[in-house]
């Protein structure tokens, strides 16, 4: 089993997203999960909608930034009120009924699997994968953020450590 199977379900939230949740306002009230365990179909699409929703809000707010820069408040405004939707109700609603979320201990094990996994595995061999086949700007970016997901991993293990029983 791929030690990112659950991880893998956030994994596409990249870390523009960290820090600007306290910026926007609560999520609307969460909808009760299903009583029955979810299908494994369902589980999939879940996954596959959580990645989309995920992408689309980094996306939306890499071009509100463009759009700010270019002058056009409007349009920066229009892709940043859609990310938004598509964070803090889409993906929340969907990670709440995939049961994604748990407790700070739960959650930090889960950030420390995922970010050790993408420091170790996954972004080292994209580096060598890229390296081999000459895209030397891609493997440098690739083994930059390695080391990044090396120090989200200690910072999450520092976190935990510090947690009361």
């Amino acid at each position: 089993m791929n030690p990112l199977t659950r991880w893998s379900r956030i994994a596409a939230l990249p870390a523009v997203a960290v820090g600007l949740l306290a910026a926007h306002p609560a999520p609307r009230p969460a909808r009760p999960a299903a009583a029955a365990p979810l299908s494994a179909r369902t589980r999939a699409n879940l996954d596959q909608a959580m990645h989309g929703e995920a992408l689309a809000y980094a996306r939306y707010m890499l071009d509100a930034e463009v759009a700010r820069r270019a002058g056009d408040p409007a349009l920066a405004r229009l892709f940043q009120d859609t990310a938004r939707v598509e964070r803090l109700e889409h993906f929340a609603e969907e990670a709440r009924l995939a049961g994604l979320v748990g407790d700070n201990r739960k959650n930090l094990r889960d950030a420390i699997q995922g970010e050790s996994y993408e420091a170790g595995t996954m972004y080292p061999g994209f580096a060598r994968q890229a390296r081999a086949a000459g895209d030397t700007a891609a493997a440098k970016l690739f083994t930059e953020i390695s080391r990044d997901e090396a120090r989200h991993s200690a910072a999450f293990a520092a976190a935990l450590r510090k947690l009361k029983p």
